[in-house]
């Protein structure tokens, strides 16, 4: 945790410094990341960066990840065991020390899901086919290794709140105009280069594993589709599937995940903690994460940091 803490203290502290500069001369903003397999990252300008940073005011810092663990509900068979090794005594002041081997699946737990997740009938975002991305051991393109570092404006769009409740109803299918209506009732307005967190209180039920992992509600295709139009770079929710589990009336699956990362190359954020937020009425924050680089890993088990 000191260590989130720390690198996001430095990127306000590069943020603040870069702003002045730009003030100063009067340059125009200058896109963070050209690279296309960045997906919608490329949005980002150093503008984006700045204006981020500049909703620090109280220097209040949460943690949005979960512990990940061997009874962290997850989908399928996904699994986690860890193992420590005894490294022994050595040196005259015998020093003692311990090492750990995990064997896991990468997507258990708070996560992002990288471009090499999702395709359609096996193409990946920008066209890519699968075969020019997939090798058995690893990706060879659009692997997590090669997320940019994200810093930027962060919202949290408290569906909760907004329909009364504590916790939404397992199943509910929020669309565009829940999401947008929402936003307006919470004073936010969605932004390109925005990271948009969804809150249900889902986390509150994820001591009944099956339930959480199979029944959650969330945002649909419809309201997916939308906030890719307006430029947001990732997308994230408080459950384990990062959209609603309710059957799609078009029979289409995993609608969310397939427009968000196959359609525009925006980043899905899954299990995200979001309650220490909601209880704070905080619907915006400097969003910082660097994910994990494992070389060709599909995705990345995470946690990311809000600041106010």
């Amino acid at each position: 945790m000191r260590y989130l803490v720390a690198v996001a203290a430095l990127a306000l502290a590069a943020c603040t410094q870069q702003g002045d500069e730009d003030a100063g001369a009067g340059d125009a903003e200058e896109q963070l990341y050209s690279d296309p397999d960045a997906g919608a990252l490329t949005g980002l300008t150093t503008g984006m960066v700045r204006d981020a940073a500049g909703l620090v005011t109280e220097g209040k810092v949460y943690r949005l990840g979960v512990v990940s663990g061997p009874d962290t509900p997850a989908f399928g068979d996904r699994s986690y065991a860890m193992e420590i090794i005894d490294l022994g005594t050595f040196g005259p002041n015998k020093v003692t020390g311990n090492d750990d081997r995990v064997t896991t699946h990468l997507g258990i737990g708070t996560q992002i899901d990288g471009l090499g997740h999702i395709g359609i009938d096996g193409v990946h975002y920008n066209g890519v086919p699968r075969d020019e991305i997939v090798r058995p051991d690893g990706l060879i393109r659009y692997g997590a290794e090669n997320i940019p570092a994200i810093a930027t404006r962060g919202v949290m769009i408290d569906m909760a709140a907004y329909r009364g409740v504590e916790v939404n109803e397992p199943l509910d299918s929020f669309d565009a105009a829940d999401v947008q209506a929402a936003a307006e009732a919470q004073g936010v307005t969605i932004q390109a280069g925005d990271v948009v967190l969804i809150h249900t209180g889902w986390l509150n039920r994820i001591d009944e594993a099956e339930l959480f992992v199979s029944q959650a509600p969330g945002i649909n295709g419809d309201a997916a589709r939308w906030l890719a139009e307006q430029g947001v770079v990732a997308v994230g929710s408080d459950s384990a599937s990062g959209e609603s589990n309710a059957p799609d009336p078009d029979g289409v699956f995993l609608p969310v995940h397939a427009t968000l990362i196959a359609e525009y190359g925006v980043y899905i954020l899954e299990t995200v903690d979001t309650r220490e937020l909601a209880a704070d009425g905080v619907h915006e924050f400097f969003f910082v994460l660097g994910a994990p680089r494992m070389q060709g890993s599909v995705q990345a088990i995470i946690n990311p940091v809000a600041i106010r």
